[in-house]
């Protein structure tokens, strides 16, 4: 999930970590052996390798902030956070850079990572002026995901290690620039000072003129879940839908800190289980629950479609 807080207070420096790195392709390179190449995966994001991550990303974060996502072909969850990073970074334009490392292919950065005390994946870490920021533990939704980094950024530029966002260019000679939805704007502007309770208005009332909206059922689902689990202990609701799993109130609470934690199946499986063992209201409780959490992803999303056809199984 992502983390809180962005000070680049105590980020590591990677210069120590960048004269290693030349040392050891010098001496590759003395040896006849000419460092490995990082297949190209578009101007905005790229495979990095042991080899390369200096020059792609220790390097190019002195002129561009650089995410990344350290993944691999096993991890569930890396498949799901990696296509939102992708699609975010090419929304980007070249604003920042995504850099993709697969730990299984590349051992002395799987290895610098657990080093870093990170003990799973997907993580993500913000590199800045050659400076690591661990960002994001565990997968999350794509409204989710994008509200971290744009709070990462804001809160780059407060600490004066980025310029201020740049102006939109103008249009082109007889083009109208778009209109800004004011509604819409208000609910950003709302997430982006932490404000969840105005952000909740601005979507409702979205909704209130368009109950069909994706985009403002997701942003006001996801919102909605932030507000519940603001104040929760995470490790003391899992702990306590563990001891009670009779307690609808106690898998509900434990779904919520699931899904925040980007364990999204097995808050969906939870559930499904919730409506499975109950009975009356405790049953309609959790099943409404869960039809709620589905509103934070894609209608296609293949989590989506299989907690459904759980929840059928279970009703009948």
């Amino acid at each position: 999930m992502p983390s809180r807080d962005f000070s680049l207070h105590g980020a590591i420096d990677l210069g120590a970590r960048q004269a290693a790195s030349r040392k050891q392709q010098e001496r590759r390179t003395q040896g006849g052996g000419a460092p490995a190449q990082g297949a190209p995966g578009g101007p905005y994001v790229v495979d990095v390798t042991d080899q390369t991550f200096n020059t792609e990303v220790v390097e190019r974060s002195q002129s561009v902030p650089v995410l990344v996502d350290f993944w691999a072909e096993w991890c569930g969850p890396c498949k799901q956070l990696g296509p939102i990073l992708e699609k975010l970074a090419t929304e980007a334009a070249g604003k920042w850079i995504l850099a993709k490392v697969d730990v299984d292919a590349n051992p002395q950065l799987g290895a610098y990572m657990q080093q870093m005390g990170v003990r799973g994946i997907p993580f993500v870490a913000a590199v800045v002026a050659g400076q690591l920021l661990p960002f994001l533990n565990g997968a999350a939704p794509e409204p989710q995901v994008r509200q971290a980094i744009d709070q990462l950024f804001d809160a780059l530029r407060k600490e004066g290690i980025l310029p201020d966002a740049p102006e939109g260019e103008p249009p082109a000679p007889g083009e109208e620039a778009p209109a800004a939805d004011p509604v819409y704007s208000a609910a950003e502007e709302a997430l982006q000072r932490g404000d969840l309770d105005g952000a909740k208005l601005a979507f409702e009332r979205i909704l209130a003129a368009d109950p069909r909206d994706g985009e403002a059922k997701q942003g006001l689902a996801l919102v909605e879940l932030s507000l519940r689990v603001r104040s929760l202990d995470a490790e003391r609701v899992l702990q306590e839908a563990a001891e009670k799993p009779g307690d609808v109130q106690a898998q509900i609470s434990a779904s919520d800190v699931e899904m925040v934690s980007g364990r999204i199946d097995e808050a969906f499986d939870r559930l499904v289980g919730a409506v499975r063992r109950g009975a009356g209201d405790d049953r309609d409780a959790a099943r409404k629950h869960l039809l709620s959490l589905f509103e934070l992803l894609p209608p296609d999303d293949p989590r989506v479609g299989k907690a459904r056809r759980g929840l059928q199984s279970a009703l009948f």
